[in-house]
């Protein structure tokens, strides 16, 4: 096989691949500004023939949405933050060597990414602690990636020892050490296991689900389950104004879900590409 060809096979593959993915979340945003009459005339389409906001106007009037998106916020900035520090903080000292029962508490992070307590236990624990219906039970038991943590455990081995026996000698503390040198330092990795945690955490729909029985604090993940299974009851017919239509508004509110990920990205994407690399490299 020719190189030539060999580039031409690998287009296309990436060609179809790309429609594969990007079709979909188009007609998505299409619908999104469409009328319920247009889609259910045509069907699949790509561009509406009459364009409207009726959708996202009835969106950004129904206090539950707000509310559930202002949750989702709330718990993916909190979540982040929780995620961030004791990943850090544990995989840092779990790169180190005189650490006492080190082996053993890697071990231990190994184990839980094959294995889980299951859902029944953790719901036990969770009430036990009396967290249910509170954002704390989302927030710790999510609150380490075992992936994450030993990625992270890579990185920071690799840093020099030197460094590390200097900042010592001119009276760091360990602490301060973590703080002031090596998280600097960690740009990259830790702009990349952020965005990481961001994506879970404003994904979180299972635990939200099983956890939160309060609607006002539902995330907007739950919010558009139980939209949708609301307006699966009602024949997907939703009112506002006299005017009528079902679909856009789902699909209005899957686009303002995803949309805050996709603006975020780009300013993580420097050091997401990096932190990638030092991981392939180094972790």
């Amino acid at each position: 096989m020719s190189d030539r060809l060999f580039v031409w096979i690998v287009y296309a593959i990436l060609t179809i691949s790309t429609l594969a993915v990007a079709l979909p979340f188009l007609y998505v945003v299409m619908v999104s500004f469409s009328t319920k009459a247009e889609v259910l005339s045509r069907g699949f389409f790509l561009l509406p023939k009459t364009w409207s906001l009726d959708a996202y106007q009835y969106l950004f009037r129904e206090k539950n949405f707000l509310l559930s998106f202002r949750n989702s916020l709330w718990i993916t900035l909190v979540g982040t933050v929780v995620n961030i520090a004791l990943t850090s903080m544990m995989a840092y000292g779990l790169s180190k060597p005189w650490i006492v029962g080190r082996r053993a508490l890697n071990i231990l992070v190994l184990f839980t990414m094959l294995f889980n307590g299951g859902i029944i236990p953790t719901y036990l624990v969770v009430n036990t602690f009396g967290l249910l219906n509170s954002y704390w039970a989302i927030w710790l038991t999510a609150a380490i990636a075992p992936f994450n943590l030993i990625v992270m455990r890579g990185f920071f081995q690799s840093f020099p020892p030197e460094l590390e026996e200097a900042s010592r000698i001119d009276g760091c503390s360990e602490f301060y050490l973590f703080r002031k040198i090596v998280l600097p330092l960690s740009t990259p990795a830790i702009a990349t296991f952020t965005l990481f945690y961001l994506v879970q955490n404003w994904n979180t729909y299972f635990n939200a689900l099983i956890y939160l029985n309060d609607s006002t604090k539902w995330p907007l993940q739950v919010f558009l389950r139980q939209m949708l299974i609301e307006a699966a009851d009602s024949s997907m017919t939703l009112e506002i104004e006299g005017f009528e239509f079902g679909p856009p508004v789902k699909m209005a509110t899957v686009v303002a879900t995803a949309l805050p990920l996709l603006l975020i990205y780009p300013f993580f994407q420097k050091h997401f590409n990096q932190g990638m690399m030092l991981g392939s490299v180094k972790g």
